[in-house]
């Protein structure tokens, strides 16, 4: 409400909440606008029914726990205005706990390495960056993050919006993922910074959390990669998804490694069982599937992030060097 941007409308989608939240809005903050869904849908359902009726130049996905400051618009909106190639951008995202630091879910920009793991510059698997102005500028990366987005309306609405398969976790990255095989770009800049909380939906290790994030990432490698590169990552994936599940049983987190291993037969199911239709569900998908050489898109690491996290101790997006650009 105090961000000084004013051609602004603001919505809060509701997924079937019962704690007062509706009506503590109603009392203290009429001026906002309400969409009410049937229930708990899910993240990206939740954003496709909401939004479908929210007329916009730009939407503006931001999560409930996060944090903005009062110029955090205006930069976002310079830059998409200057730039119509640009389909999705994110602030900068620090972390709400502390401040100094880049947050998991999106730091300064998200990447992916060549198996198809996604990270950030300022977050690694597990290790975050304190913000020294490494990252700061303007650049082109492979995912914006859902935590705040940035979102050209046409371009999501063109896309279908997000997966709703997923539920919650890695529908951003498939939404970019997307918008990139048809040619559009997706932007990071610290010119905006906003803080996130992180977990709000879930913690950091709940197993609804862990399979969510393996199912979901296995799911949309299968959708937008090359059918090629498919024929030897599928094997491999499953194989070092095994190996997680195994090595959060060893280490006595016995439910998180069930939780893989029910995330890993359920995207062999789900690999069996959805239709091209479920894959490809608009239009503009059927008629360009945009499954273009992974190689050859923006903010994709060449190598294995794994292997340079826990055997080159490589725990830094600095200390990367496999890079295209």
């Amino acid at each position: 409400m105090a961000s000084t941007y004013g051609n602004k409308s603001i919505w809060v989608i509701d997924n079937g909440s019962n704690d007062g939240s509706l009506e503590y809005l109603a009392s203290y903050y009429p001026q906002v606008q309400i969409v009410k869904n049937s229930g708990n849908i899910g993240f990206a359902a939740g954003y496709n029914a909401g939004l479908q009726n929210i007329p916009a130049d730009y939407y503006v996905l931001l999560n409930s726990d996060v944090e903005v400051t009062p110029n955090f618009i205006e930069p976002m909106v310079a830059l998409m205005e200057n730039d119509v190639s640009i389909a999705f951008a994110q602030p900068k995202l620090r972390w709400l706990r502390n401040k100094e630091m880049f947050e998991y879910a999106g730091g300064a920009g998200g990447m992916i390495d060549t198996l198809g793991y996604p990270f950030c510059k300022g977050r690694i698997l597990e290790h975050l960056e304190k913000d020294l102005g490494q990252y700061d500028g303007e650049s082109a990366v492979f995912w914006a993050t859902g935590a705040c987005m940035f979102a050209r309306a046409s371009v999501y609405k063109l896309l279908g919006g997000m997966y709703e398969y997923y539920y919650m976790h890695n529908e951003e990255i498939d939404l970019c993922w997307r918008a990139q095989n048809m040619g559009h770009k997706i932007v990071s800049t610290s010119a905006s910074t906003v803080f996130h909380l992180g977990g709000g939906s879930l913690e950091w290790e709940n197993p609804k959390k862990t399979y969510y994030t393996f199912r979901n990432n296995m799911v949309m490698n299968i959708r937008n990669m090359p059918v090629a590169r498919l024929l030897w990552l599928i094997p491999l994936r499953t194989a070092l998804d095994a190996v997680a599940a195994v090595r959060f049983i060893v280490g006595k987190k016995t439910k998180m490694g069930w939780a893989v291993f029910k995330a890993m037969a359920d995207y062999w199911i789900w690999l069996v069982a959805a239709p091209a239709k479920k894959i490809y569900t608009t239009g503009v998908q059927k008629k360009w599937p945009g499954k273009r050489s992974f190689a050859n898109l923006k903010g994709v690491f060449k190598g294995s992030i794994v292997w340079n996290y826990f055997v080159r101790k490589k725990k830094t997006y600095q200390l990367l060097k496999d890079w295209k650009d």
